[in-house]
């Protein structure tokens, strides 16, 4: 399983919890939930990000896919995972995960909303019935962290480095499963085999819907022009059959032929939806990188994502003045942007002036009543200032937050802590616990939901819910 408690741990020694600290830079808005390690001691870490404006505009790159290709929007889910590779899968039937190296190197929302119809077609196309029984229910974590594990996997039985550096699309929990599941060459070959027909369709869905909603197949065609421009391609000692995707120039040529069929080839997105495309990337850019990408990629730019990756950087330098006023600036601009609020209260609370940092975080929840990240940061602000008058209002926030998004470890944790300043232990246990749960740490979860339930009365709704954490055993669980 996951060591999600000595993560948990570290990262309570910070200022903020589930985060990586002040000289990292990488919290509140943007906010690392937590490391997860799978069983091998090699295996890669997995990071699941969240951020109310990229989670938004995601959301608003699908709506018109997701209604195209039949699939109900609150149903499916787009999960960011903090990594730089080029890459988006889909797992666990309607969830999909796009890493950051995509969201940061796609230079158009085009492109991105290429690789997210992709994503749709394996979902509308079924291609995950494999792998459903052992990702069923877990959590975004655990899937993330399997997802991780088994890449690695892969990796090593590719070609060396060329395995290594591969970007992909749509390697989804069926394929990944059955290698780690099935060593033999025989059910390798023939999971893969399945795995490429998989492709060729969502390939084919993702231009059907793209046209339906008057959109462009351009930037997806560009996005595997890119792949096929990589050295890792261009090996020709690469057994075809161990590829889980279609050859590179056979893929190209399909979906440039079916591209340009449409009318709609020649469409570009609008301006407004590319200056919120910039806006990402530079936050990404801010957050993520190092001092060095935002200098190489934004010291001279003076457009508003320039600024923005820039007031991001000052603060990860520790230049907290300086931050401050480029995110007073931002606000200036667009006084009605709720993420530039925000932004000037995660820095106010990165340094520890909380209370300061509440007044621009009540503004920017007001500007986006539906953001649950950023009521959970507002939350963690009215509990940081450890002043008693902001108890119920914490507890009034981080409710609502936990109830729009029950996957947020930390809004789960702050609501644990403003319940026990309240003196409810039995609520405070409980929320313990569903943190917990959500994170994939089961045991702790059960020990905390034995404690709540032991002080809510038989059948009440508090001791039900704990009731349920403590008889969920996940999938392949021998634990008892």
């Amino acid at each position: 399983m996951f060591d999600f408690i000595a993560a948990m741990s570290q990262c309570r020694a910070m200022t903020t919890i589930f985060r990586h600290g002040l000289r990292r830079g990488f919290l509140g808005a943007l906010c690392l939930l937590l490391v997860a390690r799978a069983h091998a001691q090699d295996a890669p870490k997995v990071s699941i990000i969240r951020d109310a404006e990229i989670e938004q505009l995601l959301r608003d790159y699908t709506a018109p896919i997701f209604k195209a290709a039949g699939i109900h929007s609150g149903a499916a889910k787009i999960i960011i995972v903090g990594d730089k590779s080029f890459n988006a899968f889909v797992a666990d039937g309607q969830k999909i995960f796009i890493n950051t190296g995509a969201l940061v190197e796609a230079k158009t929302p085009n492109e991105i909303i290429g690789v997210l119809a992709h994503e749709a077609g394996h979902i509308a196309g079924g291609h995950l019935v494999r792998g459903r029984q052992e990702l069923a229910r877990a959590t975004i974590l655990s899937i993330a962290g399997m997802l991780a594990s088994a890449g690695a996997l892969y990796a090593a039985t590719t070609s060396g480095a060329a395995g290594r550096r591969q970007g992909n699309l749509g390697v989804d929990s069926a394929g990944m499963a059955g290698i780690m599941l099935g060593p033999q060459e025989a059910v390798k070959r023939s999971l893969l085999s399945y795995q490429r027909s998989e492709e060729q369709a969502a390939d084919r869905a993702a231009v059907k819907f793209l046209t339906a909603t008057h959109q462009s197949a351009k930037g997806m065609l560009t996005v595997f022009e890119r792949f096929a421009n990589e050295a890792m391609f261009k090996s020709q000692t690469i057994d075809p059959y161990l590829l889980s995707h279609p050859l590179p120039t056979e893929r190209i040529s399909n979906l440039e032929a079916a591209a340009k069929d449409s009318p709609y080839f020649d469409a570009v997105d609008s301006p407004a939806l590319q200056a919120r495309h910039d806006l990402m990337r530079a936050k990404l850019v801010g957050f993520m990188g190092d001092a060095g990408d935002a200098a190489r990629r934004y010291m001279s730019d003076n457009s508003i994502a320039g600024h923005y990756a820039r007031a991001i950087a000052d603060n990860k330098a520790g230049r907290l003045e300086q931050a401050l006023a480029g995110a007073d600036a931002l606000i200036k601009v667009q006084p009605k942007n709720p993420y530039f609020w925000e932004l000037k209260g995660q820095f106010l609370l990165e340094a520890a002036r909380a209370e300061e940092a509440i007044a621009p975080l009540r503004k920017a929840a007001a500007l986006a009543p539906a953001a649950a990240p950023i009521k959970a940061l507002l939350g963690h602000a009215l509990v940081a200032t450890e002043n008693p008058a902001y108890t119920d209002e914490a507890i009034r926030v981080l409710y609502n937050a936990t109830q729009r998004d029950e996957d947020s470890p930390e809004a789960w944790e702050y609501l644990s802590m403003a319940y026990y300043r309240k003196g409810d232990e039995a609520k405070a246990q409980l929320a313990a616990a569903e943190g917990l749960f959500v994170a994939g740490k089961y045991v702790e979860a059960r020990t905390q939901a034995t404690r709540a339930k032991a002080k809510f009365r038989e059948a009440s709704q508090g001791w039900l819910r704990a009731d349920d954490i403590l008889n969920y055993r996940p999938p392949g669980s021998t634990d008892e």
